[in-house]
């Protein structure tokens, strides 16, 4: 019995002390966790010159799911920046567009909305039916937009991309890459700098119900000001977030993990391994310092067009420390307002 005793305890403290080192190494390792997967890829740049800090299977052919958004918010930006469409303008909602999967905003056949409730829709609930409507508007159908989506992806240099539709349901022809949508979200920043912030909306009024963005990397990562999730089942969960700290900005994605928490987790990691390995010092957690900002239904009412967000933080310079300078300034604007009240 005794030597029983004696081999026993030995084997129990070899797995006890496995089981503890292997905690330790997930604990100290978060962005190894998905990497054997076969749908993961991910990539963190220097937004400044397209700089490749870190990457994983960027090259492979992966499913954009909603990311497939940012490019069609791309070319409603170039086709604001042009005067060829207008925040107040109609968009049409056709029965193609009203027949879309969610997500959506439930918008009905014969009906119409702003293009900046559109966009709205767009960037926070990932609305489906109100990206099938803008594709409409400004391809004429759907597939038509797809197409062109594509082209205008081949001249910002996103080489292996194909875009089949304006929402990223699923369709297996559409495909892109992690490095391709790296390109796609350096350009939005670059190129339209007057309406990137959408990204950063957290909320907006619709029909009196406030619809909140699907992307919490906001709320949760300090320096965070865009942009965009999306979450198909053929892909996995998708994100796209680019952060500012100490003047430099990132761009990351982060593709094919297993569930939003893990997706938010590898991106964490990856842009916090980036900024150190930029020689950025970290920055103190956020969320208690400017949440919740969004308004109450009731205070929205009181300002029909556009609502002022009501921040936690006390100042503009409080904001500025916490990283949140890009967000946070541009909401003390009652046009660039942070949440919008959409008429019915």
């Amino acid at each position: 019995m005794q030597a029983r005793l004696q081999v026993v305890m030995p084997i129990r403290c070899m797995v006890w002390t496995v089981l503890g080192l292997a905690t330790l190494l997930a604990a100290a390792s978060p962005v190894c966790a998905q990497i054997g997967s076969g749908r993961y890829s991910s990539i963190v740049v220097d937004a400044a010159d397209g700089a490749v800090l870190s990457g994983v299977n960027l090259d492979a052919p992966r499913y954009p799911a909603s990311l497939t958004k940012v490019m069609t918010a791309y070319m409603l930006f170039a086709a604001l920046r042009d005067g060829r469409l207008s925040f107040d303008q109609p968009v049409p909602v056709s029965a193609h567009a009203a027949s879309q999967e969610p997500s959506k905003l439930g918008l009905l056949p014969g009906s119409s909305i702003t293009v900046e409730q559109a966009l709205l829709g767009l960037v926070t609930k990932s609305a489906n039916d109100a990206a099938a409507a803008l594709g409409e508007l400004m391809g004429g159908d759907e597939g038509r937009f797809a197409q062109m989506m594509t082209l205008q992806a081949r001249s910002l240099g996103m080489v292996q991309t194909i875009f089949r539709n304006a929402s990223g349901l699923p369709d297996q022809d559409q495909v892109t890459t992690a490095r391709d949508l790296a390109v796609l979200a350096r350009h939005v920043v670059q190129d339209f700098p007057m309406y990137y912030h959408y990204f950063s909306t957290p909320g907006f009024l619709w029909h009196g119900r406030m619809i909140r963005n699907h992307d919490t990397m906001l709320q949760t990562y300090p320096g965070a000001d865009g942009i965009k999730a999306g979450y198909i089942g053929a892909s996995g969960h998708n994100l796209v977030t680019s952060a500012v700290r100490a003047g430099v900005r990132l761009v990351g994605v982060v593709l094919g993990t297993a569930s939003s928490a893990e997706r938010d987790r590898q991106m964490t990691a990856l842009l916090d391994q980036a900024f150190e390995r930029m020689d950025v010092l970290p920055l103190a957690p956020v969320a208690s310092a400017y949440l919740p900002w969004l308004l109450t239904p009731g205070q929205a009412s009181l300002t029909p067009n556009a609502v002022k967000a009501v921040p936690h933080v006390r100042s503009a310079a409080t904001a500025l420390r916490h990283g949140l300078g890009r967000r946070y300034l541009p909401m003390l604007r009652v046009r660039h307002a942070a949440t919008f009240s959409a008429r019915s």
